[in-house]
């Protein structure tokens, strides 16, 4: 079994060989526009024109809290759309990072990562806006990704890059 990598740097910009799905955790209210997803549509139009058709579909796909969309943009490179969390706000139900979606989506992401014979890289998913706990995501990703014998690099911004 193999442990996660801690780099610092943009997750984006995966600087290994093969191919690569960068994971990131999306709401499930079809908000796209703050946190990593900004990186995201700045590299690639493609994942935020298709988390956006899914979302505006969502009455006959499958559209929710745990799923996964693949999206290729390069050819060895596809972003993994992962619905983690519900809403945009923390309120009275807490913050909205949603442990068990993301722990749905990974595995989802872990079964096509298997099957392209792809790497992973992420950020601290669901850690940021979301407000999620690296502690708590962590051993999901232990669980349903380097347990199967995915590598997985998990990217930190460096201190007063740019964002």
């Amino acid at each position: 079994m193999s442990e996660i990598a801690y780099v610092r740097g943009d997750a984006t910009v995966p600087s290994v060989k093969g191919v690569k799905l960068i994971a990131h955790v999306c709401n499930d209210i079809g908000g796209w526009g703050k946190g990593f997803v900004v990186a995201v549509s700045r590299r690639w139009p493609e994942p935020e024109a298709a988390y956006r058709a899914w979302h505006r579909d969502r009455a006959s796909n499958d559209f929710a809290l745990g799923a996964v969309q693949f999206v290729q943009v390069e050819r060895y490179v596809w972003v993994a759309n992962m619905i983690g969390q519900r809403g945009i706000r923390t309120g009275s139900k807490g913050v909205p990072v949603r442990y068990e979606a993301i722990d749905t989506a990974l595995g989802r992401l872990a079964d096509r990562a298997v099957e392209l014979g792809a790497s992973v890289h992420m950020p601290r998913i669901g850690c940021g806006l979301a407000g999620g706990r690296w502690p708590l995501v962590e051993p999901l990703v232990t669980e349903r990704l380097t347990r199967r014998g995915v590598a997985v690099t998990v990217y930190d911004h460096g201190e007063g890059g740019r964002n």
